[in-house]
């Protein structure tokens, strides 16, 4: 490039803010000619990422962790000098909750896959008829090569409703907060499909291709999540504060943008113009449907919705819990009357997050069909967390404190034929809107390390676009 060009960020989520990091790292180092401006709407950076420290706890309100093998989350935090603060997570069983009680995750399997044998059979979560159908996966024939399904299509016909009711749903509508008989399978999990069609087994797949862990008996588990000792949202520090002085907008929300004469014109909410030579949008579907709604390709973000949810953390003092349990959680069946999805014993996963003699339990509430819980008072909502507790772990004590965080429309749905649709757009985009790029949550996964993924594809894109 001979002479300057502006590249505007919209979203000063995880998304926006690498791409905002990276491209400035590019100029900085390479002396691209760029000016790069984030906009955020809101007052504050991070998106989701939202670290409360209080009474010596560390309570994530929103993501708490990442996985350790997916290397963009890693090499970011090394990046801006946080590689000494990485901990891994504290490891041990995690349970699911079915008929009112908590059984033991199978050991060997994988999301829920048994890999296994003899943990599968010996498990209380399956009776005679459900082992025998889920054993049939490995005698079964792949399907006919054919276009996207639900996942919960593709692993009932494969492993049968037991399986997917008991183990399966809890922790895949865990990731997504949403219903599996909806979600897509290419769009979230197609490494299923292709262990179905290279090995006609999803078990045989597994167990071809999975490294088996090796630990001595009595060992923990490797720990595969890693976080940082101050909170994650000691990245988002850390990346701001390396952000160039006057780049950084917040409490600035794009109404519309035009095209005009080459450039891309963004009107603000407070009356300016700001003008943009490239723009990534980093922002949920719903927004970037709003902010260019003359483009009638983008009509189809209207039917794809996002579902609430809201969390609890709450702090007690050891001496409350009376039933303690081995493990570091457990997710709920969807079968079952408890109204919370999932319990996370921070204390014993994160130990770093919590005093010594002291408990920091967090429940989430929000299930698809159960939306409404979310609207519920911070009372109603412990009120709630504690009354499933107590038939787990018989907790009568109120806790400490408590914090109530709530999401709303936070968790896009990724339903049947995500993919396709995303390609179509994101070519009528190319063709009608060169220069402009959607990344997020929305569009190519949910989780932390994916959304930067996306940031730095945009950061190529608008470089190779600008060079041409």
């Amino acid at each position: 490039m001979s002479e300057q060009k502006r590249v505007v960020i919209i979203g000063g989520g995880i998304t926006g803010m690498t791409a905002a990091y990276y491209l400035q790292k590019e100029k900085r180092e390479n002396g691209t000619p760029i000016d790069v401006q984030l906009l955020e709407s809101s007052d504050r950076l991070g998106g989701k990422i939202k670290t409360v420290q209080k009474d010596g706890f560390t309570i994530e309100r929103g993501p708490d962790s990442y996985l350790a093998r997916k290397e963009s989350m890693t090499r970011l935090i090394e990046s801006v000098g946080l590689e000494d603060q990485l901990v891994p997570n504290g490891t041990g069983q995690s349970y699911i909750l079915v008929n009112n009680k908590l059984h033991p995750m199978p050991s060997g399997s994988f999301m829920g896959i048994p890999t296994r044998v003899r943990p599968f059979l010996f498990s209380g979560l399956f009776g005679p008829v459900g082992k025998v159908r889920a054993a049939m996966d490995l005698m079964k024939s792949p399907q006919e090569a054919e276009g996207d399904q639900s996942l919960g299509l593709f692993f009932r016909r494969r492993l049968g409703n037991q399986v997917v009711e008991n183990l399966i749903e809890p922790l895949l509508s865990g990731i997504y907060a949403g219903d599996i008989d909806e979600l897509s399978l290419q769009a979230t999990f197609p490494n299923f499909y292709t262990l179905e069609q290279e090995h006609g087994s999803l078990i045989k797949g597994l167990r071809k291709t999975t490294a088996r862990p090796v630990h001595k008996k009595g060992q923990k588990k490797p720990s595969i999540f890693r976080t940082l000792k101050h909170g994650l949202g000691s990245l988002v520090d850390a990346m701001e504060s390396k952000l160039d002085e006057g780049t950084v907008h917040k409490e600035t929300k794009v109404d519309h943008i035009e095209k005009k004469d080459g450039l891309y014109h963004l009107m603000l909410d407070n009356g300016t113009v700001m003008e943009a030579d490239a723009v990534i949008m980093a922002v949920p579907h719903y927004a970037v449907q709003r902010m260019l709604t003359q483009y009638e390709f983008l009509e189809p973000f209207k039917d794809t919705n996002a579902t609430s949810v809201a969390n609890v953390a709450m702090a007690f003092d050891a001496s409350a819990i009376k039933k303690d349990i081995d493990g570091t959680g457990f997710v709920v069946s969807r079968n079952s009357d408890f109204r919370i999805t999932a319990c996370t014993w921070t204390h014993k996963k994160w130990p770093h997050s919590t005093p010594e003699g002291k408990v920091l339990l967090r429940c989430y509430v929000g299930k698809p069909s159960d939306q409404e819980v979310v609207d519920l008072s911070d009372d109603e909502i412990v009120a709630l967390a504690m009354k499933d507790l107590n038939r787990t772990m018989n907790i009568t004590d109120q806790p400490d404190f408590s914090v109530v965080t709530r999401w709303y429309d936070a968790m896009p749905q990724y339903k049947v034929g995500h993919k396709d649709r995303l390609q179509a757009i994101t070519q009528q985009m190319n063709a009608e809107l060169p220069g402009v790029y959607l990344a997020g949550g929305s569009y190519r996964g949910i989780g932390l390390p994916d959304c930067i993924d996306q940031g730095e594809a945009a950061v190529q894109d608008v470089l190779e676009y600008l060079k041409s």
